[in-house]
């Protein structure tokens, strides 16, 4: 096994967007290896949207990035500085919580399915994070949170729970909620996979307008092939725990280098 690659990296941009670099990064579940040796790099504002078969590490790429797991080994910058590690002389240290928190501070992510507090409404929801993690006010928080809602084109529904909100609402809001923190980064994660057709085309206008200001870093893991093709920079092919291959959106899906890409589009367009 390689050593990771430790050379400082820049990660930022005068947008405030965070770049992501990793290395050498290895994740299992039991036998299961769903990371290999993996070596990405995001650049700060860039859009990168990552496809491929089911089970092939997508979303664990998030996961790991977002430290809801931790990697076997290897090492994950996020704007410049070290995830899971600290330097140590001339080397580096396994990170305290600490240090991971303050990186991890970062970072904003959106889930399949929206985790949305059912008890508050969505204002309450978009304002908890900043509050309560953040120390903000709760007269900041809420102001910032109402705009949000407004950004979301969900304004009117302040005041409603998620019970009384559609799916493509509850989505919207989920949105809304990470923003909230003012994050560097964003990632999503199949976030219209569990929505209703008619449904799946309110979100994806959110976030078409996210990737328009380009103040976010934003990688995405979706089967929305047409919204890959046109709101991303870079559209990465994963399968079996690697890039296999990596371009601008029309080049990977109109001409696949790779015998698997093709297989695999030629099945996403069946369905």
């Amino acid at each position: 096994m390689s050593a990771p690659d430790t050379t400082p990296y820049t990660g930022t941009n005068g947008n405030g967007a965070a770049g992501v670099r990793m290395r050498g990064v290895n994740k299992a579940f039991g036998t299961n290896t769903v990371l290999r040796e993996l070596d990405l790099d995001v650049d700060p504002g860039e859009r990168v949207v990552i496809i491929g078969p089911s089970g092939s590490g997508k979303t664990t790429i998030l996961r790991v990035i977002m430290t809801l797991e931790r990697p076997d080994s290897g090492t994950i910058e996020v704007g410049g500085r070290q995830l899971y590690h600290q330097p140590a002389g001339d080397g580096l240290k396994p990170a305290s919580e600490k240090h991971i928190r303050s990186v991890r501070s970062d970072i904003g992510m959106v889930f399949q399915h929206f985790n949305l507090f059912p008890h508050m409404t969505a204002l309450e929801n978009i304002m908890l994070a900043p509050v309560k993690v953040h120390g903000q006010s709760k007269e900041e928080a809420r102001t910032n949170a109402f705009e949000l809602l407004d950004k979301v084109g969900l304004a009117h529904a302040a005041n409603q729970t998620p019970g009384q909100l559609s799916g493509g609402q509850k989505q919207r809001v989920a949105i809304a909620r990470s923003l909230a923190t003012k994050p560097k980064i964003m990632l999503f994660d199949e976030v219209t996979s569990a929505l209703d057709p008619e449904l799946v085309g309110e979100v994806l206008n959110v976030l078409r307008d996210i990737a328009e200001e380009g103040k976010t870093t934003m990688m995405l893991v979706t089967h929305e092939m047409g919204f890959a093709r046109e709101v991303a920079d870079r559209l990465v092919m994963f399968d079996h725990g690697q890039v296999l291959e990596s371009g601008p959106p029309a080049d990977v899906l109109d001409n696949p280098r790779e015998a698997r890409t093709q297989e695999f589009l030629g099945a996403v367009r069946e369905h």
